[in-house]
């Protein structure tokens, strides 16, 4: 398995979307250079991250094939990372005295109000040592934000990576925080080994300091967090002072780390310089935080903020149990803000009514993983507001996204969505020819604004997920690629940048059984707004150039065209046309002697009436007791234009 700790953007990039098209959850591509979105990164930016960044929890695993794939794709070969893979760091180097590198600190604050013993305090000696044992970054990621947050409350942070600490100086850390994960059986991760076992046996005197641990784990194993475990007791044994219970962590980790951090935090603030707790200072160490917070931005071009009205709402949630096996409904009347996202719900009843539920948090921007259903149509958890989905003293259903696995609640597997997408290879391969030349010398076909307009307008999709998720097909058709990829390989089969080796072999894949035929009806995908209606229109477009292209040939060919030449002839649209859409002329005429026309002549079909009324129709003829009334028969209004339309798509007609 292949995990990407940190990925970044080197100069020289040429904005060719190689990447956005294999990894959209991780890359983004703009006028100057492809970016590293802000939701896969600890410190929330929007840039090429060349300040290395780790990623955010789990993402480095989910993520990491295809981001490995879009450095390989990339023609001018931009796109660096650094991977952990197999419990081993690979192209990691670290800083000297194993200190991470990290945005540089300033100076201890130094508040200007408050008791005087307040601020006394803060005119203190104000570091912070945050010591991490990772095995797949996540542990790092949280000690780099904790870092960030900590400049609130007038702290210093200092990062430690603990292999390679000096055991012997960890007593010089009065304040000290510790956010290790745990490996295989309850093992230490391998950066934290070597540490371990220095100061298991060698017991350095710890009794200046003030700690708190924060451990990571997987409540699937026996040894919970044992690493984390492991070092608060020891720290307790050597004489440190547990400023803040241990906090134990599951696989959905953010939620009790935020609870842990905001509670550790302004307690180890308030240690001062002799390595003495002031706890009396801690309410106003808790407003000095506080008022460090980012303010609503003010002024003529200030963003409005809307404010609506408390919906009392019943809320059917999906639950789902994988280690029992079961699944159900939680069922809680509550009031919510009518200006709240759904994610907002999902949070208060994570943290307010069971700490077990889970789902997958979005950025607030729109994250294309944060999908579900609700009250039957499919949005982001993190920007669909609940007032736009129930009314007052309604009931809001949500449950996991269609068409995917279930793993927990409402958490579902991508990996067969990626993975199909990944084998599919739906971003750009270029032929050599002539064309635009690339830094590296290779020629690359050219593309002009009118025909990027139309691919961007074909692919203004927020989610390829949730596209996915639209298909009525999807769930019951393991091998049908689904519209999401489907849309990815039309809008680059008409990119004129592309190869003809792969535009060949995009149309092929559009074309077979699992293809844009294997969606039964797309108004299925238009039914879910704007976005259905742009993706529908669009893999209608691709059936129509698939038909034009193949002479109207095979099963779904010969059922536009018999279809067509019906109502060109007749003018009409009856159940007559309908049976030559599907039936043909030879199998018209078949159906005289079996199929409808014999159950009608015989009257064997029941028509809604009473059931006496098919009774009759097996012992008293005529057969129209039971006939089944016309579904369809009118005239084709401006029946010139329709002969004039299939004259134009076909000759033969």
């Amino acid at each position: 398995m292949t995990i990407v700790a940190k990925v970044w953007i080197d100069e020289d990039c040429i904005t060719c979307d190689a990447c956005q098209d294999i990894c959209p959850e991780v890359f983004e591509v703009n006028d100057d250079s492809s970016q590293i979105l802000a939701a896969v990164r600890t410190d929330g930016k929007f840039d090429r991250n060349v300040g290395g960044s780790p990623m955010v929890g789990s993402l480095g695993a989910d993520y990491g094939e295809m981001i490995l794939e879009a450095a390989e794709a990339c023609p001018v070969e931009v796109i660096k990372f650094e991977l952990v893979s197999d419990g081993a760091e690979i192209a990691v180097e670290v800083a000297p005295a194993a200190e991470l590198a990290v945005e540089a600190a300033p100076a201890a604050a130094v508040a200007t109000g408050g008791s005087e013993a307040f601020q006394s305090l803060m005119g203190g000696d104000r570091s912070l040592a945050i010591f991490f044992g990772s095995q797949t970054g996540n542990a790092a990621g949280l000690a780099e934000k904790t870092a960030k947050m900590a400049a609130d409350y007038g702290l210093v942070p200092t990062v430690y990576d603990m292999d390679g600490f000096d055991a012997s100086k960890l007593n010089s850390h009065p304040r000290t925080l510790i956010i290790t994960s745990t490996w295989g059986e309850g093992e230490m991760p391998d950066n934290a080994e070597t540490l371990w076992n220095t100061v298991s046996s060698g017991k350095p005197s710890l009794a200046n300091v003030h700690f708190s641990v924060c451990a990571i784990g997987d409540s699937s194993y026996d040894e919970f967090c044992k690493a984390g475990t492991d070092w608060d007791d020891k720290y307790v044994e050597l004489g440190a002072s547990r400023i803040h219970e241990i906090q134990l962590c599951d696989v959905d980790f953010d939620t009790p780390y935020s609870q842990w951090i905001s509670q550790a935090l302004p307690l180890l603030a308030c240690v001062d310089e002799s390595g003495t707790l002031q706890e009396v200072l801690l309410d106003e160490m808790l407003e000095y935080g506080s008022g460090t917070a980012d303010e609503v931005a003010d002024g003529d071009f200030a963003p409005g903020v809307v404010v609506k009205q408390d919906l009392s709402i019943t809320l059917s949630l999906f639950r789902y149990c994988p280690s029992a096996n079961e699944s159900g409904w939680d069922t809680i009347a509550c009031a919510v803000p009518g200006h709240a996202t759904v994610e907002d719900l999902l949070v208060a009843i994570q943290q307010d009514v069971d700490g077990s539920f889970a789902f997958r948090r979005g950025s607030g921007n729109g994250t294309p993983t944060s999908g579900v259903r609700v009250n039957g149509r499919v949005v982001l958890a993190d920007l669909a507001n609940i007032s736009d989905l129930v009314g007052e003293g309604g009931q809001l259903k949500v449950e996991p996204l269609p068409g995917y696995p279930v793993i927990r609640d409402l958490i579902v597997d991508y990996s067969a969505f990626e993975s199909n997408r990944s084998k599919s290879k739906p971003w750009l391969r270029a032929d050599p020819r002539e064309g635009a030349t690339l830094l590296n010398g290779s020629p690359m076909g050219t593309m002009d604004s009118p025909t990027a307009a139309m691919l961007h307008a074909m692919t203004d999709v927020s989610s390829y997920q949730l596209l996915h998720a639209m298909s009525d097909t999807v769930p019951f058709n393991a091998t049908y690629q689904g519209p999401a990829v489907l849309l990815q390989h039309w809008t680059r089969s008409l990119d004129p940048r592309t190869g003809d080796e792969q535009r060949a072999s995009l149309v092929k894949m559009l074309d077979d059984e699992d293809g844009v035929w294997a969606e039964a009806d797309m108004a299925s995908i238009a039914r879910y707004g704007a976005e259905g209606r742009t993706a529908s229109k669009a893999l209608n477009s691709a059936r129509s150039h698939l038909l034009n292209t193949t002479n109207y040939t095979g099963p779904h060919g010969r059922l536009v065209k018999w279809y067509g030449r019906s109502v060109k002839w007749s003018g009409n649209v009856n159940e007559t046309t309908l049976y030559r859409q599907v039936l043909g002329p030879v199998g018209l005429l078949s159906n005289i002697f079996d199929g409808v026309s014999a159950r009608m002549f015989l009257g064997f079909t029941r028509t809604g009436a009473p059931p006496i009324r098919s009774l009759q129709a097996l012992v008293a003829p005529p057969a129209g007791v039971g006939k089944i009334p016309n579904m369809i028969n009118r005239k084709v209004e401006a029946h010139h234009e329709v002969v004039s339309l299939f004259n134009e798509i076909d000759q033969r007609f």
